[in-house]
């Protein structure tokens, strides 16, 4: 049985990665989701192993000491990682596995794991950024500006990833990168 690829989805908020993430899931049949470990508590329907991997604090910094993280971060006081062992046993099934993942836990993830493909998920044009970050109608205008220069900081760093795919339209970019999947499952 052939491994399967890890694949890693990034690129600068608001630029639909997780749009595309579920579009791409229901498209592609050997394709599994990475889900996540964290500190917080569940949200009522949420199910261990499917939504996230729900930790302690205690666990989940045990993990962080003994390198069971591809990568993580610390988000208004809760922990969310990337665990290193449901990535290995997916991919030594031979299924493909997709993370979601923002730009800087993919350089993370990179370090550890270089033989990933990374994909960088850009907007057709920074306006369309800017009017999809207004659409969704959750920040004001100080918000939107800092997301904006943080996307820029974050397109700038594009150079360390093996894709680039412009998300204009949906169905085409998840076309774009099930390309990339099959390219790279012929690659010798």
């Amino acid at each position: 049985m052939k491994k399967g690829l890890l694949i890693v989805l990034s690129g600068p908020s608001g630029v639909g990665k997780g749009t595309v993430c579920k579009a791409l899931l229901k498209k592609t049949s050997n394709l599994t989701y990475s889900v996540s470990a964290t500190t917080r508590q569940p949200r009522l329907g949420e199910v261990d192993g499917v939504n996230y991997f729900f930790k302690s604090r205690d666990h989940f910094l045990r993990m962080i000491e003994e390198d069971a993280l591809l990568e993580y971060a610390e988000y208004v006081g809760n922990y969310y990682g990337t665990p290193r062992e449901f990535v290995d046993k997916t991919l030594e099934q031979g299924k493909d596995i997709i993370l979601e993942i923002e730009v800087q836990g993919a350089l993370k993830v990179k370090e550890k794991f270089p033989d990933g493909i990374f994909i960088f998920l850009l907007p057709p044009s920074l306006d369309e950024l800017k009017d999809r970050i207004i659409g969704r109608g959750t920040e004001n205008e100080t918000v939107i500006d800092h997301r904006m220069n943080v996307a820029i900081e974050e397109i700038a760093l594009m150079e360390h990833y093996d894709y680039a795919v412009v998300n204009d339209e949906i169905d085409m970019a998840c076309k774009r990168i099930e390309s990339i999947i099959i390219a790279e499952h012929c690659k010798i």
